[in-house]
């Protein structure tokens, strides 16, 4: 039988809350979703999901010795990483900072929270709408994800794409249509 190599084990990105009727964290995510623009609460989730594996391998690290090379070694990574996405400050590289991370620290590290911030967009659903409609790269490359976490090098790279409308593109449907009455 042939075997088809595009074939992914594709696993959960999420966790649904234990308790779905809990009053101040249906609001809190409520605020969460309006303040950054997100499309549902699964979105949310998926930070915090990945908040939770980022703490978890940050404790147990902890729980080695300071000289243990596994420490070490792995450690040095993770923090590497969290400085690479901005979600570390250079004053605050150790291991007990990234427990102390917050779902808002990475959902601020998000595309189209940058692009809204950046002022590209008027609004941060006119961000995300922007991204879905291939408006947007980061470092000449296009973007339409909205969740892609900008690197700190990557973020003054943000920019309308080179093929849209709106930067030095073909005009779009609009505009031709327009331009043909005229």
């Amino acid at each position: 039988m042939p075997t088809n190599a595009q074939h992914r084990n594709y696993r959960k990105t999420y966790k649904t809350p234990r308790r779905p009727f809990e009053k101040e964290r249906l609001d809190a995510e409520l605020k969460l979703v309006g303040e950054y623009g997100l499309r549902c609460k699964r979105e949310i989730w998926r930070c915090q999901y990945a908040l939770a594996k980022l703490r978890k391998a940050a404790r147990t690290l902890l729980t080695l010795d300071p000289k243990d090379p596994k420490r070490i070694f792995e450690g040095t990574a993770l923090l590497r990483r969290m400085s690479r996405y901005g979600l570390l400050a250079e004053d605050e590289l150790e291991l007990d900072f990234v427990l102390q991370l917050t779902t808002q620290k990475l959902l601020e590290r998000r595309l189209q929270t940058k692009v809204f911030k950046q002022g590209l967009a008027k609004s941060i659903h006119h961000a995300r709408v922007l991204i879905r409609q291939r408006h947007i790269s980061v470092g000449g490359q296009l973007v339409n994800v909205p969740s892609f976490n900008v690197r700190t090098s990557s973020e003054k790279h943000i920019d309308i794409s080179a093929d849209s409308p709106y930067g030095q593109g073909a005009p779009g449907r609009v505009a031709k249509k327009r331009a043909a009455a005229k």
